[in-house]
Parts: structure tokens; sequence; C-alpha cells
């Protein structure tokens, strides 16, 4: 996830910006620059790879001077190198940018049409073009950036600069941005721990927010030139702290951070409109002669496998078989040199995926990879690659990757549904508009999560739980059991719920809680003399369902009621108050949430 910092104030720019990005490192990057302003003009250094390179390269150069910006940059848009590294100038203007810029390709093609010539591959090259485009037909510098800034569409966080102007511009949309206040200077940042060692006075900014800081002084307007008044917060945060965004846990922070991070896995990749989903470089074989479709992954990536597979089979009419990667070569399974391979991996370095990809390359096959991290074994050695935007994912126990994974499955569907004839416009924009509706529901849901604090705090005492779903919600529950063991070491399993009488159902009585998944679908009914079952033998069930009338509510111990969605977008929604209950029992017993005892965040041997 890319990052912003800049510095206007008194002080040498250079050393401040230099540390405040490697304060950001823990976000993840593959190059980094920064930019000064000194004698009249802008300079540059950019570097593909470390902050420390960067800093090699330019601590014996004289970058000196009292505003500037820096940044390191998680590709989306052209590979990793130099030439698309941030800061961009163009003219005798500078930019950097976080975000994606969803209609570069129409601007850029305008703008070529105009005589402009773009040097690198990413999509923010055309907001410096833009900017001076307007400064070429009479506006100032301000009114340049607020008109180029109207003609953008997606998301975007950006620092702009002038050759030869004591002005520094920022703003805001959709991408996180904060202005740092202190003595004589002013900071923006991507995030807080950049700065917070230099002032713990903010301003938060909101979308649509443009801040001017000339003169040593700052305001704040809106795209139309209004004053915009934002309130300066102090915050009580130490550097680890601020890592955290002030969370206690790094997985509790990313459990919040699930709006964001399905915003960012979409952006650029929907078109509601049009009803489309674009991927880039996917190179896939003719999808018309696809046989069958695997899909192999281990853990909370095989939870997502198994949510895909239903999603697929439903949509696309074609069989699809799910494989954990360490069983996959053992049992050496029947290929055909038409069918799929999909490896999904958080980290793109799980030993037994990364061996599953290789025996399905000597075979011939086509290989997707579904992965979370840029550069990663996996995604470079398959033959193509859907990046999940989550951003670093710090804590052992997977939460946003896995929903951003979901998404990328569901975007797929539609994407070889529509390629394959089998969903039409209509059928993919009306599944967009549902998918677009996500993150606001996951806000919605976490705005309630005192009381999934509630309901673990009353009952993590104890020993062990169960958890039932059916259909799509069969994998919600396995990761949600998952997640149980994994930070609290309570032991829990979970079950298709229909298959509770074949067995689970001996072990059930008042000493052994039920988490129930049942939204109001077409497993509703079944599900509900599923509960039934449940409280004839004195088990005490927790409900997660879609429906405040649901039948079985007045008979429960607790209902957790979360926002409707289609069926195949379930379980995104479903599984955040699972990751809430596991978080708020192992928080209150006292883990080590973020590294539990055993586990490791990318398990890299067999």
């Amino acid at each position: 996830m890319c990052g912003i910092v800049g510095y206007h104030g008194r002080e040498g720019a250079r050393d401040i910006l230099i540390d405040a990005l490697r304060r950001l490192e823990y976000r993840g990057y593959d190059s980094a620059g920064i930019a000064i302003s000194q004698d009249g003009s802008v300079k540059i250094a950019r570097k593909q790879g470390k902050v420390s390179d960067l800093w090699n390269a330019i601590c014996n150069e004289n970058f000196e001077g009292s505003m500037g910006l820096a940044h390191t940059r998680w590709a989306t848009h052209g590979v990793p190198s130099e030439r698309n590294a941030h800061p961009h100038k163009v003219g005798d203007i500078t930019v950097v940018h976080n975000g994606i810029i969803e209609n570069y390709l129409e601007l850029k093609e305008s703008l070529k049409q105009d005589g402009r010539t773009f040097v690198s591959d990413t999509d923010t090259e055309v907001i410096p073009h833009l900017i001076v485009n307007y400064l070429d037909k009479g506006s100032d510098f301000e009114e340049a950036v607020r008109l180029a800034l109207k003609r953008l569409k997606g998301s975007y966080a950006i620092g702009v600069m002038r050759d030869g102007s004591d002005t520094m511009i920022a703003a805001k949309k959709e991408s996180p941005l904060l202005v740092g206040v202190g003595k004589d200077e002013f900071m923006i940042a991507s995030d807080a721990p950049a700065i917070i060692n230099r002032t713990n006075s903010f301003i938060f900014l909101e979308d649509n927010d443009i801040v001017i800081i000339t003169n040593g002084e700052m305001r704040i307007t809106d795209f139309d030139g209004a004053a915009v008044n934002r309130e300066i917060k102090t915050v009580q945060w130490t550097g680890a702290m601020a890592e955290k965004g002030g969370y206690r846990h790094f997985m509790l922070k990313e459990i919040f951070e699930q709006p964001r991070a399905l915003t960012e896995t979409l952006i650029g990749r929907i078109r509601e409109e049009e009803g489309d989903v674009v991927f880039e470089d996917l190179n896939l074989p003719d999808v018309s002669k696809i046989r069958k479709i695997w899909m192999v992954a281990c853990g909370t990536s095989y939870h997502a496998c198994l949510i895909g597979k239903n999603m697929f089979e439903a949509n696309l009419r074609i069989p699809v078989e799910t494989d954990i990667a360490s069983e996959f070569r053992y049992r050496d399974p029947i290929l055909d040199k038409d069918d799929l391979v999909i490896l999904v991996s958080q980290s793109g370095e799980t030993a037994d995926t990364i061996a599953a990809m290789k025996e399905v390359k000597k075979k011939g096959l086509y290989t997707l990879a579904i992965c979370n991290v840029l550069g990663s074994t996996l995604s470079r050695d398959s033959h193509g690659v859907i990046y999940t935007h989550a951003g670093p994912e710090i804590g052992v126990a997977s939460t946003k990757a896995f929903t951003t994974q979901i998404s990328v499955f569901f975007m797929l569907m539609l994407y070889l549904g529509k390629l394959r004839g089998v969903l039409d416009g209509d059928d993919v924009r009306r599944h967009l508009t549902e998918l677009k509706k996500l993150p606001h529901h996951i806000t919605a849901i976490l705005k309630s999560s005192a009381a999934i604090e509630e309901i673990a705090q009353a009952n993590m005492h104890y020993g062990h739980f169960l958890y039932l779903g059916r259909g799509i919600n069969f994998p919600t529950v396995l990761e949600g059991a998952l997640k149980l063991k994994e930070i609290s070491y309570i032991h829990a399993e979970a079950y298709a719920a229909g298959e509770m009488k074949h067995g689970p159902i001996a072990l059930i009585d008042e000493n052994m809680p039920i988490v129930v998944v049942s939204p109001k679908d077409q497993t509703y009914k079944k599900t509900c003399s599923n509960i039934e079952e449940v409280i004839t033998r004195r088990g005490k069930v927790f409900l997660f369902t879609d429906s405040f009338d649901h039948d079985m509510a007045p008979k429960v111990n607790a209902v957790f009621v979360i926002p409707e969605t289609i069926y195949e977008l379930q379980p995104i929604l479903s599984i955040v108050p699972l990751q809430l209950m596991a978080y708020y029992m192992a928080n209150h017993l006292g883990t080590d949430v973020d590294q539990p005892r055993n586990l490791a965040k990318s398990v890299t041997v067999e």
C-alpha cells in the first residue's frame, strides 16, 4: 500500500522525509522517491527497492530545502521500476499519488492528442499533465490543481509542488491523508506513524478536501474553492501505537480496515455502467475451452476457495474442485490441458501452494494466482495474477486478506461469465451494484462491534464451540472456527449444519455453545430445524442472520443481524462478526492476538 509524506517548514526536509518513509515501511512497497524544492526548482530522486537504497543514492547529494514530498509505491499500474516510481514531474509540476485513477486511459489519450508525451506506465502521470495543461491555459497553481482534480475518477491522495513556488497542495478522495500540525511546520502523511515523532496534532482530512500550505500558513477548501473548517485533534499515541492506528492489536486494526481494503481491491476493476469487470495482464487461454476449474490453497485461503467454488459452479456451470495445497500433489489429480488452475495465497510464499503451482506448470496447464504481495514467488511464477489490494496484513490470523480474496473470486466469476456468454451486461451490472455496497455494509457491522464484544466476554470461559452453517456459509463457519482456534486457543469445530445429526449432535449440552450463521436464503428453513435440534438438547445458540424476524430469534441466547446482500456475497459480511468475536475472546483471555503461539504469518516450509 503506497505511502505519502510531505514537509513544509523551516528545517531541512530531506532527513525528515526519509525518516517518515522508514516509518511507513510496514505498509509494504516496491520503490521509493523524494522531491525537494531548492533554488527555484524541484529536485527528484527515485529508486526501485527499499528506502535504504534511496537514502544511499542521495545521502551525499545536495538535497537541501525546507519543502518536499516523498513516496513509497506499491505497483498497481506499471511494473516496479525507477521510471514508474513517484514523484512524477511534468514541466514544473511534481506529484505524488496514492490510489487509482479509473479514467486514466481516456485522460491519457486526450492528453496525447494535445501533444503530451508520457514516460511511465502509471495512471498517476496524467495528474501532472492535467495540471500543466491548465497552467498553460492561464490558470494559477491552485486553480489548475482544482480543475485537474475535477477531471479525475477514482480514488486518490495527492501532494503537489511547483518549481519556483513556496506552496504545497494536497488533496484527498477515498484514500487516506492527514495533516500534521507542528511548531512552524506542516506535514502531510498517509498514516500517523510517519510523523508521530514530530507532532501529535492532526487534521484528519475528509473526501474532497484540498489543503494549501504556503508562507507558514495552511487553509483547507473544497473542490470549488469554498473554505472548509477541520478540527485539529490531539492523539496520545506512541510510535508503536500509531502503527496500529491507535488500535490495541494489528488484528483489530485489520478487521476495521476491511471496508477500505475492499474498496481498494475493487477500484479500477469494475465498470458498473458498462456492466464489465476489467483485469490487467491475465493472459488467459481460450475460456470457452475450460473443462474444469481447480482452486488450490491452504488455511484461510482454502476457505476462500470453497466460497469461490460455490459462486463459480452456481453461475458459470463449470465443475470446480477445491484442494488443500499440501494434499494436491500427492493424490496425483487427473488434470486436462484445458483446465484452469487458480492458486490462492495471502503472502504468495506459501510453500505447499508454490509446490502445487510448479507441479501444474510441469503438466502444461495455465496457472492464475490470487495474491496480496507484489513480487512474491507465486505472483512472479504464475502465468497470470490478480492482486488483492488489502495492504500489509501484520496479524498472523488473516482477516482482510480473506474478504478481499472472496471479492476477487466474485469479480473473476463475473469476468469469466461474460467472456463465456453465460452472463450479460445487465447480469454483471446488477451484481456489481451489490458488490459496491459491501464496504458500507461492513462499516455498519463494525459500528455494532460492542454488541459482539459483550457476547464474547460473557462466553469466553467455555472450552469448546461448535459452528454451523449451510451452503455458501459453510466455508464461512469453517473460517470463523479457525479464527477462534488460532488466537484464543479455544477448541472450535465447524460443520455443515445438515451434518450435525450425523455425529456432532452427541456433543451438544449446556456446556457446548453453538454459533450459527443463518441468513434467509434457500437453506433457511433447514437451518431453523437444525437450531431447534440444538435447543432441544439445551445447547446455547448465538445466531448471526440478515433478518430481524428470524423464526429462531426468540428462542436463542443472542442474535446479531448483518445487512442483507445477494447469496454469493453473504460470506464477506457474515465473517466480520465472527472475526470480531474471536478477537474479543482472545483479547479478554489475554493471549498474544497478533502472534499466537506456534503459528507463522507465511508458512514457507512444507
